[in-house]
């Protein structure tokens, strides 16, 4: 099974069109937070997310544009109201089993503090070793990552929608991962 990983979009319609399409065909899309900006809601994100039936966890930028600072926001003529209640139902973790692999989906960390970085380079990255999964996925960073620790397989797509990483020379990034 082929899965499509987006993380980080930023409202960026754009990138993440042209993600999917570079990725090519997919069973599935998921999508590792941060879909929005804390202060803007982005329709056709949302609108591409839910036609994909994407795997969709929530990240730090959707709780704030969900929480009580973001009330303008969300008050928006321009906002789609369905597309808004779609996004507020989606959850924070996602455990779920893909092709019998055991997955693990968050935006930053399966942890408290849950707004921690975990780069490529963080020692808290071992932690995730002590999750009950065999692929981990996440985001946040905007940093891309593949790694094993301890048998189980860690992925992070860095950002489609606002790139900041040197390491891929600042492109949209995802991934795509072949679950055989």
């Amino acid at each position: 099974m082929r899965l499509g990983i987006v993380s980080d979009i930023h409202d960026n319609i754009q990138a993440l069109d042209q993600a999917l399409e570079e990725m090519g065909a997919i069973d599935e899309l998921i999508c590792a937070g941060d879909a929005c900006y804390q202060f803007r809601f982005s329709n056709p994100v949302a609108q591409r997310l839910r036609e994909c039936g994407a795997r969709y966890v929530l990240g730090n930028h959707e709780d704030i544009l969900l929480s009580s600072a973001g009330i303008r926001a969300q008050q928006s003529a321009k906002v789609d109201q369905d597309l808004l209640e779609w996004t507020r139902e989606q959850p924070h973790y996602l455990r779920t089993t893909v092709d019998g692999k055991r997955l693990l989906i968050f935006h930053s960390t399966p942890w408290e503090p849950y707004q921690d970085y975990l780069y490529p380079n963080s020692p808290e990255l071992q932690r995730l070793a002590d999750e009950d999964a065999d692929i981990l996925i996440y985001g946040h960073t905007h940093y891309q990552l593949e790694t094993r620790v301890n048998g189980a397989l860690i992925i992070n797509p860095g950002s489609t929608g606002e790139p900041r990483d040197p390491g891929n020379d600042f492109q949209v990034s995802y991934a795509v991962l072949d679950t055989q």
